[in-house]
């Protein structure tokens, strides 16, 4: 059995991940700040699982960081915590250095030196005791860090030069940076993952389709930034974690591999194919408005597509990214399995049938 130390598995992409390592016989070591996106509630029907362990920690806490690999002794680290929104970013850039490079270093630092104090070779070991031949680095990051593409610009590839455009994507780009450096420095044997945009179960509710999710069932605006032109590569997670786990057990030491869904979508189209799967599963029926002298009525809602609102677009926006993941797709096989229709559909129903989990994120 192998023991795999995720970071931030209780956010969005790393509860997906952690259930789906445990589904293939992994022993699961989740280590998580728990700050506002981190959510246990993702990960209540592990409770009792005899292979997973739950561990809160912050990153640059090297003391009790360093006493989780030596207590768990794992064979790889898929590192996916991170804080994420672009808006927070701009906000409260501060965080996002403390944690996406101030985070990953301290990381980096305490896998190199318990790297270093493995044996060279698992022969010599007893059967699942890890070695440095085997153990693993997996970092996880966007496509973000490579800026934006132009309308008739081909996929951004593993050789595309970084650019990025936000104090997130900054940070993150700095922690790319970090880890390729750590691999040609020192020897650790890395291996790094840009991924576009996820959608799925167990997303926070400040992101694009959750929100026009809980805005249709609330009946409130649903605000799309300028004119909704903006274009992303959308991929659900479960093919996301797929290909994590590909990467892991397939990919060569020291390289990149870009994952997408093959699925542009502009915002105001995602938006707008979303309001039709709620008017066909949830249907909208009356809402609530205030006439000229402030009286409540009840008012027909034709579709929630009635309730998109173009706000000021943000500081930074990128226009397109794309995801250009043929590397990954013919050396290791991979290919999405999800497609957009599906996996949309997917979503929206765990949404509607997962009201507890959103509700006490959004009463917090």
């Amino acid at each position: 059995m192998q023991t795999i130390l995720v970071t931030g598995g209780a956010g969005f992409i790393g509860s997906n991940l952690v259930h789906t390592l445990l589904q293939r016989g992994c022993r699961v070591i989740n280590v998580d700040k728990l700050t506002y996106a981190g959510n246990l509630a993702s990960l209540a029907d592990l409770a009792g699982h005899p292979d997973y362990f739950f561990k809160q920690v912050d990153l640059v806490d090297t003391g009790r960081l360093a006493s989780v690999f030596e207590e768990y002794r794992p064979a790889a680290v898929m590192h996916l915590a991170a804080e994420s929104h672009v808006d927070r970013s701009i906000d409260a850039p501060g965080r996002f250095i403390q944690t996406n490079v101030v985070g990953t270093f301290e990381l980096l630092q305490q896998s190199l030196a318990y790297w270093r104090s493995l044996p060279a070779a698992a022969a010599s070991e007893p059967v699942g005791s890890p070695s440095q031949q085997q153990f693993r680095f997996l970092h996880v990051s966007t496509d973000e860090v490579y800026g934006a593409l132009s309308a008739n610009a081909t996929g951004f590839s593993e050789r595309t030069a970084y650019d990025p455009h936000s104090p997130y994507s900054a940070s993150k780009a700095a922690s790319d940076h970090l880890v390729r450096a750590w691999h040609h420095t020192y020897g650790l044997p890395v291996l790094l993952t840009n991924c576009s945009n996820n959608y799925g179960p167990y997303q926070f509710p400040e992101k694009l389709i959750p929100v026009v999710v809980l805005k249709c069932l609330r009946q409130e605006p649903i605000p799309v930034y300028g004119t909704g032109e903006n274009v992303r590569d959308w991929l659900y997670v479960s093919d996301h974690v797929d290909a994590l786990y590909t990467v892991l057990t397939k990919g060569r030491i020291g390289e990149t591999y870009n994952i997408g869904g093959h699925c542009e979508r502009k915002n105001i189209e995602l938006v707008t194919i979303l309001c039709r799967l709620m008017d066909e599963m949830h249907p909208s029926g009356l809402r609530t408005v205030t006439d000229f002298a402030g009286k409540a009525l009840q008012s027909p809602l034709r579709s929630y597509e009635e309730l998109i609102t173009f706000v000021t677009d943000r500081p930074g926006h990128d226009q397109r990214y794309a995801i250009d993941a043929s590397k990954l797709c013919k050396e290791l096989g991979w290919f999405p399995k999800e497609d957009f229709e599906s996996g949309l559909r997917k979503t929206v129903r765990w949404y509607l049938d997962h009201r507890d989990w959103w509700e006490a994120i959004l009463k917090a």
